[in-house]
């Protein structure tokens, strides 16, 4: 899942990065609000983390632009302790949750997975698939109780279609959630990555539809 961190401060910038890096997620960066607008506007994000005092654009007019150009995708803001209007007008603008700093990075990460669940239509934090388990809280697989060793992009890939079962999701599509902006893409990793994973686990988990994806 590709997560788009907009916030000015280099150094919190950074630990958030980490941490999501740390649970396998996919994460671009922006610094003001200019060019968070654009990314969040031309790449395929699949949620925001997005600070309301950004240079150039503040984060609340950000989130109106995005809402207004018919993007969907949630978003967790982070405000200041002592700006509760901003949170009421945070929500009213069309963020779906909010944080206060300083925050724990544990919490930010509960909230994170909160809003991925309900975007996948899931109300536990395991996702389950037939014997396929994602526990997002330690994010790690397991297939019939037994842990999956899976590499980054393994992981990444299934995941995303974990999030998107009984979808289908073409290569193409794949490709722009498993990858951040300024790494190279390449489609036909995908069809690599699917078949080591059908190693992993029964073939018939990931189905092909000839065309489709």
């Amino acid at each position: 899942m590709r997560i788009l961190v907009v916030e000015d401060d280099a150094q919190l910038a950074q630990q958030i990065m980490t941490a999501l890096q740390a649970q396998q997620y996919v994460v671009d960066w922006a610094q003001d609000g200019l060019q968070a607008h654009y990314m969040g506007s031309v790449e395929a994000i699949d949620a925001v983390i997005l600070d309301i005092g950004l240079p150039e654009l503040d984060g609340l007019t950000v989130l109106k632009r995005w809402r207004d150009e018919g993007l969907t995708m949630p978003i967790l803001m982070l405000t200041a302790r002592d700006r509760w209007h901003e949170k009421v007008q945070a929500i009213d603008a069309g963020a779906d949750d909010y944080l206060t700093k300083p925050f724990h990075m544990q919490e930010l990460l509960a909230r994170l997975r909160a809003l991925l669940r309900r975007l996948a239509g899931q109300a536990s934090a395991e996702l389950r698939c037939g014997a396929l388990t994602l526990d997002t809280r330690q994010a790690r697989f397991s297939y019939a109780g037994e842990l999956l060793h899976l590499t980054s992009y393994e992981f990444k890939v299934l995941s995303y279609l974990m999030h998107h079962a009984e979808q289908i999701v073409s290569r193409s599509t794949l490709n722009e959630h498993i990858y951040a902006q300024d790494q190279d893409r390449d489609s036909n990793t995908i069809d690599v990555f699917i078949g080591r994973l059908r190693k992993k686990i029964p073939a018939q988990t990931i189905e092909t539809v000839r065309g489709q994806g």
